[in-house]
């Protein structure tokens, strides 16, 4: 018997007569008396191989029960396609059936929306546009580690389970072993009983920890999951995300900016030149504007804007007459989203790299410019995403941050070990924070977060 053929190599060749073997998943299946044509997709490819079957070959029940979902071996000669819309087919010698599929098959019906194929997320990842997502996903985490690797970055392993939250929201999944009946019983929480012997939880970020890595290998990234237990039910928010984080010793605020401009770009062209057939479906079947897109921030310079600069754009808009749902009440508010993809999608019809935020709405590590009053952040903002990536210069003076972290009333206790990169040979350093879903979400045109990760972890939902 001849060896499986990926469909996705069958596709392309033109070695005509030869026998070949297919496995895969029925996508449709077309009869008459004289042929049957099956359409067979092994998730290597959005593009299906056209098995032709002559009926007198086959058991008649058997082929009968070939339906959509059906899992199935096809061998036969690889031959050039007469028909429209394939280049070439396989015409059926032997056919195996590895699994039926009853008419009960959640994927079967076309139209379903992706609320409906929320439900069945096990079952969704066979379907076109969810075997698209995933071969982008994997694309892009392939170009994220390679992008790194060329430029000499390390990659760094930060833990998944800490004693100190990096946001300071508090917003965290606590990690214990102690028995939660019997502390609701007793009232009392006995940590020094726990498994850790403190209080712990799963991480929001790895950026501290990331920290310590640039310090001793002075470029580093970490790719992994982290978790935030915000009860938000938003297309932009997960309980259960990947974050891509680097964190370089000696690079100053420009710098930073440059990195961050340079590091999506690639990625996105990335995608641009590996993933064309499923980028060209995601375009005509989920956002017509999808490859333009693309191709334009590849294309253009990231306007470099001032937090305060991008106020002001946004009280001359409403000025103009824009509408805002949430109102611009000034210097020192936190933007919104829509008022981020004003910026990007209306005003300046592109990119753009926000600096220089109030410290009051940043986190505690950021450096201060000399104004003390602003921080050296450089959040870059996206079309159809608003902010897509966040980052800062680090405060590396061990005075300023013990300053910073006693104003905010945290516990210095918790950020020993943290400080102590300020305090035994201090350098200047600069990092930023990628959701890897919303990467995800921007080059795939989906509309909500949990259709671009297998199995989304949000309130009230953790099934599969």
């Amino acid at each position: 018997m001849s060896t499986r053929t990926k469909v996705v190599d069958a596709l392309v060749s033109t070695d005509y007569g030869k026998e070949i073997t297919v496995k895969g998943w029925v996508r449709s299946h077309r009869s008459s008396k004289a042929v049957d044509f099956i359409a067979l997709n092994d998730g290597s490819t959005i593009k299906n191989i056209q098995v032709v079957v002559d009926p007198a070959k086959m058991n008649e029940d058997d082929l009968k029960s070939i339906t959509t979902g059906a899992c199935i071996r096809a061998t036969g000669l690889l031959v050039e396609s007469q028909g429209k819309g394939q280049t070439c087919e396989v015409q059926a010698e032997e056919i195996e059936i590895y699994g039926l599929c009853p008419s009960d098959y959640p994927m079967q019906k076309k139209g379903q929306s992706f609320e409906y194929m929320r439900q069945y997320a096990h079952m969704r990842l066979r379907t076109n546009t969810f075997g698209a997502v995933f071969r982008i996903r994997h694309n892009m985490a392939i170009a994220i580690h390679k992008y790194f690797h060329e430029h000499g970055f390390y990659y760094f392993n930060s833990p998944l389970i800490t004693a100190s939250d990096c946001e300071g929201a508090g917003e965290m999944f606590q990690v214990t072993t102690l028995d939660l009946d019997r502390v609701a019983k007793s009232g009392k929480v006995e940590y020094d009983k726990d498994f850790f012997g403190k209080k712990t939880n799963l991480t929001v970020s790895g950026q501290l920890e990331g920290e310590l890595g640039a310090t001793a290998l002075g470029a580093i990234y970490t790719f992994g999951p982290t978790f935030r237990a915000e009860n938000s039910n938003t297309p932009r928010h997960l309980a259960e995300f990947w974050m891509i984080e680097p964190e370089v010793a000696f690079m100053d605020k420009k710098e930073l900016m440059d990195l961050e401009e340079d590091f999506i770009k690639y990625c996105v062209q990335w995608a641009l030149d590996n993933c064309k057939d499923d980028l060209a479906f995601l375009n005509q079947m989920i956002d017509k504007s999808l490859l333009q897109t693309l191709e334009s921030v590849v294309k253009e310079d990231f306007v470099r804007l001032t937090y305060t600069e991008g106020i002001e754009i946004l009280q001359q808009a409403v000025k103009d007459g824009h509408k805002f749902e949430f109102p611009i009440s000034g210097w020192g508010m936190d933007l919104a989203s829509e008022h981020e993809r004003y910026l990007v999608e209306e005003h300046f019809k592109r990119p753009v790299i926000m600096t220089d935020y109030p410290a009051e709405i940043k986190s505690f590590y950021m450096k201060k410019n000399p104004d003390g009053k602003t921080m050296q952040g450089t959040d870059v903002l996206f079309p159809r995403i608003g902010e897509i990536i966040g980052g800062s210069v680090r405060e590396e003076s061990y005075e300023k941050l013990m300053s910073e972290i006693e104003r905010r009333g945290m516990r210095e206790q918790t950020y020993d070990w943290y400080l102590d990169t300020r305090k035994y040979g201090s350098c200047p350093h600069a990092g930023f924070g990628l959701g890897f879903e919303r990467l995800i979400l921007f080059v795939t045109g989906m509309q909500n977060i949990r259709d671009v990760i297998p199995f989304p972890r949000t309130p009230k939902n953790a099934e599969f």
